[in-house]
């Protein structure tokens, strides 16, 4: 879609925040505060020496090496002037749900993320273009339709970076979302745990940490099983045929091998099966015939999907005087296999098409930064990745004649076995000018290269300004120009002109490739602090983008946290709004009339939504935890029918609605057991009925509803 005058948005900022105490369970670090704001990134310390001892006790002189190594490692990477957003292990933990809900659910903490069906996000109203890290290293994407590949038990802070990014984050650029995984950090021990309730879920995890030497290293895994593993159809608190059954592993090993150098691998892998669910009382209406059966009842489908993902990161940490570099090797599988209901599926759909999907992507990244003096940190990186996709389809059609009418009840086959590789090449300079105590200027350049179903580059100008004239007033001001290829592993491979003549014939055949989206990012901002505990900010942006990528996005955003003591909560909202005109690739997925009309109109994007809300507290008295969050909507886009009949594409928003959890847990301090925590976690307390879609829109599939009320129950024992 080609999107020419887009989003203007403002960004407003209200947090309220104290001091910590050691024991408080600490609150989502709101947008705006510290980095968030704009501050530039603390230097790491830079005498290679410092700190380091014969130990007076074991293992001080390593914990010295390796958060000196760590703060280097922070320290190759910026976020000067961009909005960043910090969610730790222990907010994590305390909100409803704690580590058993997916990473989708704790991204939904941080302002202006709107939730969508199968687990998506939409970040400032941007579809997808999301880029996951892992300590930095960034994660290739892969193929995952329903699944949760990342889970938040390996999470030691999780952070959400947007805005005018600086020249090291590109190709994925609505959001970074940056996971510190947990180490062991020389502490020994785990725990074991048991969760479930409504929907028949059983859960089971388990988790270590522990160090031997120089080596730290943190294990964990899960299963899961559930009557509700996608979103319901129909608004059922258990659809029909929605069971899952999910596992998910993770590992972190660590090495300091000296004073300078640090070697980590992490690896992970998750196995995820889906039933599809139905809806009861509904039989085919595209008059079909297969074999001479005509009716079929939908509460009888049999559709189901398999997800598979493994991956590993390598990396090696040196630092020198004044230089500090990282280098990465990583890789990533992950393969998609469905089976349809043969018959049903014709019946219904005219197609019943089995398919195995499959992504194998590795490459090499690095990072560094040169501490040239106090007033200039020079940062320089380079990534590089190749993917291999593999396509294979069995599609069972039925034979249409020129009139319309099917020609023979037996079905026809249509293979397609296809596979490609694409590169991605990209290469970033960029300057942190401490030009004053209180002026610093962040600029460089990134150039991006694609080869995959075209070759496209371009080179982008970052620029990122921090101002902080008087003690706790803080200015920014950045530009990004941002180049974001379409995702290769999610580009078909197949002719639409093999399905003319079908009961799955697209309504056109024209099908351009696929071009990457370029935009002009722009973004202004100023905090306050006022005393102790209060800061006051607003944030304004403006996208303009050509060849909008559009799977399925833009706004004023409100945010705020005070913790004191025990006490400790948030609150976002987030004004958007979202147009586009002219499709200009897939264009055989819409009708004709659609085409043409959002070829002359502009039209609201199918995840735009108008208002995004969420708020959440917890508080903690001798070992008990108590925590409630909520999420607002006011809804995503659907069409609009006129009273001459006619559709309005996205014309029309569905109802809003808020969604409340609440949670308790307790730690009990067993003289001989020892520590036992116990929790219990309501979702949707009030038992909201809602559509997060209805079927209808600009690229939107079947209607999806948000989870039905559940409650949930959970032990874990730590050692």
């Amino acid at each position: 879609m080609r999107k020419t005058s887009i989003l203007l948005a403002a960004t407003s900022l209200l947090a309220l925040t104290t001091a910590v105490h050691a024991q408080t369970v600490p609150a989502t670090t709101p947008a705006g505060a510290g980095a968030a704001a704009g501050a530039p990134s603390a230097p790491a310390q830079r005498d290679a020496h410092a700190g380091v001892s014969a130990p007076a006790a074991g293992g001080v002189q390593e914990v010295v090496v390796t958060g000196r190594l760590n703060a280097a490692r922070a320290g190759v990477q910026t976020q000067t002037g961009a909005s960043t957003y910090t969610i730790d292990h222990a907010a994590i933990d305390a909100a409803p749900g704690g580590e058993n809900v997916g990473l989708n659910t704790v991204v939904l903490q941080a302002p202006g993320v709107a939730q969508d069906s199968f687990g998506q996000l939409h970040i400032r109203g941007e579809h997808g273009a999301l880029q996951y890290r892992l300590n930095g290293v960034i994660l290739p994407e892969g193929l995952s339709s329903f699944g949760q590949t990342l889970n938040p038990r390996l999470a030691d802070k999780v952070q959400l970076i947007t805005g005018a990014l600086p020249a090291e984050y590109g190709l994925r650029t609505a959001g970074i979302v940056d996971i510190t995984t947990r180490s062991g950090a020389y502490k020994d021990g785990g725990s074991v745990g048991v969760y479930g309730g409504s929907h028949d879920q059983v859960q089971t995890n388990a988790e270590y940490a522990g160090s031997s030497g120089s080596i730290n290293y943190f294990v964990s895994g899960d299963w899961m099983q559930s009557n509700l593993g996608i979103e319901s159809p129909d608004g059922r608190s258990t659809p029909l045929h929605d069971h899952t059954d999910q596992a998910h592993g993770f590992a972190y090993v660590e090495d300091v091998l000296d004073e300078n150098n640090k070697l980590s691998f992490l690896g992970g892998v998750s196995r995820e099966q889906f039933q599809i669910p139905n809806v009861a009382g509904e039989q085919p209406s595209l008059g079909l015939s297969v074999n001479g059966q005509t009716a079929f009842p939908s509460s009888a489908l049999t559709e189901n999907q398999r997800e598979l993902t493994q991956f590993a990161v390598l990396s090696l940490l040196h630092t020198q005087g004044k230089l500090d570099v990282e280098t990465s090797l990583f890789g990533r599988f992950s393969s998609l296999y469905f089976s349809p209901d043969q018959t049903g599926d014709l019946l219904f759909n005219g197609i019943a098409q089995q398919a195995y999907k499959r992504d194998i992507a590795f490459g090499s990244q690095v990072d560094a930064a040169y501490h040239l003096n106090e007033a200039h940190t020079i940062r320089a990186g380079l990534l590089l990745q190749e993917d291999q996709t593999t396509s294979r389809t069995l599609s069972s059609v039925l034979p249409i004649g020129a009139n319309g009418l099917q020609t023979s009840p037996t079905p026809q086959l249509i293979t397609e076995d296809s596979g490609k590789n694409g590169y991605s090449y990209s290469v970033y300079l960029q300057d942190e000018w401490q030009m004053t105590d209180q002026f610093t200027l962040n600029y460089g350049l990134r150039y991006d290269a694609v080869a995959a179903y075209d070759h496209e580059n371009q080179l982008s100008p970052r620029v990122n300004a921090v101002w902080k004239p008087i003690d706790g007033t803080t200015l920014h001001a950045g530009y990004a120009r941002y180049f974001t290829p379409p995702p290769f592993e999610l580009v078909g491979g197949q002719s639409v002109a093999v399905f003319q003549n079908t009961s799955a014939a697209a309504p056109g055949t024209l099908d351009a490739t696929p071009k990457a989206e370029r935009a002009d990012y722009f973004d202004l901002g100023v905090s306050q602090r006022v005393g102790p505990h209060i800061t006051l900010g607003i944030d304004s942006y403006y996208k303009k983008s050509k060849n909008l990528i559009d799977e399925g996005q833009f706004g004023v955003e409100f945010s705020g946290a005070y913790n004191n003591g025990p006490f400790t909560s948030y609150a976002n909202l987030a004004l958007a709004r979202a147009e586009g005109k002219d499709i200009t690739t897939s264009q055989f997925n819409f009708a004709p009339a659609d085409l043409a009309y959002v070829a002359n109109h502009y039209i609201f994007l199918d995840h735009d939504q108008t208002v995004t809300g969420s708020a959440g507290a917890a508080y903690r008295w001798e070992g008990s935890i108590f925590s409630a969050d909520l999420i607002y909507g006011s809804g995503l886009r659907s069409d609009r029918v006129l009273p001459d009949g006619d559709d309005v594409p996205n014309g029309k928003k569905l109802p809003d609605y808020t969604e409340v959890n609440v949670s308790a847990s307790h730690t009990f301090q067993l003289a001989k057991l020892g520590d036992m925590e116990v929790r219990v976690d309501v979702v949707n307390l009030f038992d909201k009925v809602y559509e997060i879609r209805d079927g209808t829109g600009i690229g939107v599939g079947a209607p999806q509803f948000g989870a039905r009320r559940g409650v949930f129950a959970g032990v874990t024992k730590s050692f």
